[in-house]
């Protein structure tokens, strides 16, 4: 974290602090149905809070495309906030302008308050410099504390940066920290696992990380496409047959820079993809043309597991098979339980992160005991891909 702006030895009493969060929660009948973000966010908050900070949120809320959705009103976020906190939140029902302005200036040091949906207006979305400023008159510091939303250079992530002197809040220094310990920094040998259904969707990642990673672990349906370029029959696994050549590349590239990809040794196949559907344990040598590789079989968790034991890092994306159904979901759950047990121990460092993962390890039961877990789904996808997160690279130190 040297080469960005932090709070730390900042003095915040007395000061509006403008806050960037991501509350974009789960909603259902009018109320928040998942508050984990929330949760997330609230340490950071607190600490401010409590240093005399006249606290400023500002997020966003679904996609309203600048229109006033009445659905997409921040309103129950801020309610759920004043729960969470154990402190009443004040809500100003515009972003901008006098209705903002208003409750920011009603703030005294200590008190927080959440502006409304900063999508309602499409300027917020184009990084437009008069919006930007206009939100610019409600701080005097700038704190950037959602890293799942900087890859987008949108005017509360990117422009407002340029406009008050800007930092790095808690949760994102949390998530620097880690993402920077698992590949910029790493202790070796690094393994990544990358899975999920089709490799068009991370070849950017894939290249990224072949030239970071001592160990590639391809898993799920993509690992098939890696399996058919090598001349192995998946049968009527699914498989991107158009991107044979692409893989080879891939592999190629790996070599060149001296990372080991690792497949799959054996799978569960079946003949239909349903719950509990009939399969048998398979040496990939030997698919029926009418079946499916579904899970990776036990041969290859044992690899993988063993694989893990000599490692320091790890960094995950993406499931090893059809999670979603068992038994299907028996590799992704046996390698995240045996990669949590070596980050307990303190032998492993482990980062996850994307959609599907976060899930896959709850399912686990493990997302709580990996070193971290990051939310931050697209933002997250493109770190690991390499890509300047606009967000980011506006806290950086000049």
């Amino acid at each position: 974290m040297a080469d960005f702006n932090t709070l730390d030895g900042v003095s915040v009493a007395g000061k509006r602090v403008l806050l960037r969060a991501d509350l974009n929660v789960p909603m259902k009948d009018g109320a928040v149905s998942d508050t984990t973000r929330i949760d997330r966010t609230v340490p950071g908050l607190v600490e401010l809070a409590d240093a005399g900070a006249r606290l400023v949120i500002i997020t966003h809320f679904g996609r309203p495309k600048g229109q006033r959705v009445p659905e997409m009103s921040l309103k129950p976020v801020a309610d759920a906030l004043t729960k969470q906190l154990g402190r009443p939140v004040a809500f100003a029902n515009d972003c901008i302008g006098k209705d903002a302005a208003d409750v920011v200036n009603a703030l005294k040091d200590g008190e927080i308050a959440i502006l409304e949906n900063l999508r309602y207006h499409a300027e917020e979305e184009k990084n437009d410099p008069v919006f930007v400023e206009e939100l610019a008159k409600l701080g005097d510091i700038f704190v950037n504390d959602a890293f799942s939303c900087a890859h987008r250079a949108h005017a509360s992530t990117e422009g407002l940066a340029h406009k008050l002197p800007a930092y790095a809040g808690r949760l994102m220094q949390i998530e620097l920290d880690a993402l920077g310990k698992a590949l910029e920094a790493p202790k070796h040998p690094v393994m990544a696992i990358v899975g999920g259904a089709k490799i068009s969707t991370k070849l950017d990642l894939l290249g990224n990380l072949v030239e970071r990673v001592d160990q590639l672990v391809i898993g799920g349906g993509m690992a098939n496409t890696f399996l058919a370029a090598k001349g192995v029959d998946v049968g009527k696994s699914l498989c991107e047959h158009d991107l044979l050549v692409t893989a080879r590349e891939i592999f190629a590239k790996a070599e060149a820079a001296n990372c080991e990809i690792v497949l799959p040794i054996d799978g569960l196949v079946a003949r239909e993809f349903k719950e509990h559907a009939d399969h048998v344990v398979s040496d990939l040598k030997a698919i029926d043309a009418d079946g499916m590789i579904l899970d990776a079989g036990p041969a290859t968790i044992a690899d993988l597991n063993k694989r893990l034991e000599s490692c320091e890092t790890l960094v995950w994306n993406g499931p090893l098979g059809a999670f979603e159904i068992a038994p299907f979901d028996t590799a992704t759950v046996s390698v995240a339980q045996h990669a949590a047990k070596l980050t307990k121990a303190g032998k492993l460092l482990s980062v996850a992160g994307g959609g599907d993962t976060v899930s896959a390890l709850r399912h686990a039961g493990v997302d709580g005991d990996f070193s971290y877990v990051s939310t931050a789904g697209g933002a997250f996808l493109e770190w690991l891909e390499g890509k300047v997160l606009p967000g980011v690279a506006a806290l950086r130190k000049n």
